[in-house]
């Protein structure tokens, strides 16, 4: 358990992004490291695609990549440009340690679900897939955010971290969790339109998620309300809801999360550097 202000944690996580290598002819602001989020710049007009996968590119040249938890050491950063010149860029993408965390208390159901339940999971997970897939070409990532909980957050849970449920071991966390009295406002992190607003899912209970653009979305879950739709358009700082204890979980708390397309990314180093970005 940890209690400090996410401007801190801002502060001493730009302390260790790392400038983009010489050679690259993108400059990287970020750490390709696991869980890492990397904001980029290239030509105007040029292609940009990370180990084959093409990525979206804005008028000005503006990129991000992303690295889930367990991304082998190596990535390939390509560069197409107008002229006709190509740069394929070896990335390495540096190794995490991650912290084991046990939770014990849980409704037996809640960990080793009945098969209803388990098809119910997975119809809730392919819904969750789908959204993830979007691939809005609103550069609303590049608008600046904002922390989900305004003010002194205590953080009860870290992205990565091996979960041990009633002595079982489950998933990583894919995420950060805020612990804070129940009814506290969450707010949008960033720009973007609503992806998703679910009333009962089965792990994260009442849950929100927002479309920021080039594949990033970030998820708001185990709220005790939310007060936006499918479709709308919100605004960083505006209040979407309420923490709570909704689905899987143990006492009041945000689970805050950040992913590009499929891959699940640390919101302790990516927010950072998006507050950075819309500077």
């Amino acid at each position: 358990m940890r209690l400090r202000p996410l401007a801190a944690t801002a502060a001493v996580v730009l302390g260790l992004l790392l400038p983009a290598a010489a050679a690259l002819a993108a400059d990287l602001t970020g750490r390709p490291e696991q869980g890492g989020l990397v904001v980029g710049r290239t030509e105007p007009g040029a292609r940009v695609s990370l180990d084959g996968r093409p990525v979206r590119v804005d008028p000005q040249g503006r990129f991000v990549i992303g690295f889930n938890r367990d991304h082998p050491p190596a990535a390939e950063l390509a560069e197409e440009f107008p002229d006709g010149r190509r740069t394929v860029t070896a990335l390495t993408v540096a190794p995490r340690q991650w912290d084991i965390q046990r939770i014990d208390g849980l409704p037996p159901q809640k960990v080793t679900p009945d098969p209803k339940l388990q098809e119910r999971i997975r119809e809730e997970n392919a819904r969750i897939a789908a959204v993830r897939k979007s691939d809005r070409p609103d550069p609303d990532l590049f608008g600046g955010f904002v922390a989900p909980v305004q003010g002194e957050t205590r953080i009860s849970g870290v992205f990565g971290s091996q979960r041990i449920l009633n002595g079982e071991a489950r998933s990583p966390h894919s995420g950060t969790d805020y612990a804070a009295p129940e009814g506290t406002p969450v707010v949008a992190t960033g720009p973007g339109k609503v992806s998703l607003a679910e009333d009962d899912l089965f792990f994260t209970g009442k849950t929100v998620m927002i479309d920021h653009g080039f594949g990033l979305q970030s998820v708001y879950a185990h709220l005790s309300r939310f007060d936006v739709s499918v479709g709308q358009r919100v605004e960083p700082g505006q209040v979407i809801g309420a923490i709570g204890a909704t689905g899987r979980a143990t006492g009041p708390h945000l689970h805050f999360g950040l992913s590009w397309f499929d891959e699940r990314l640390d919101p302790e180093t990516a927010l950072p550097l998006l507050f950075r970005v819309g500077e």
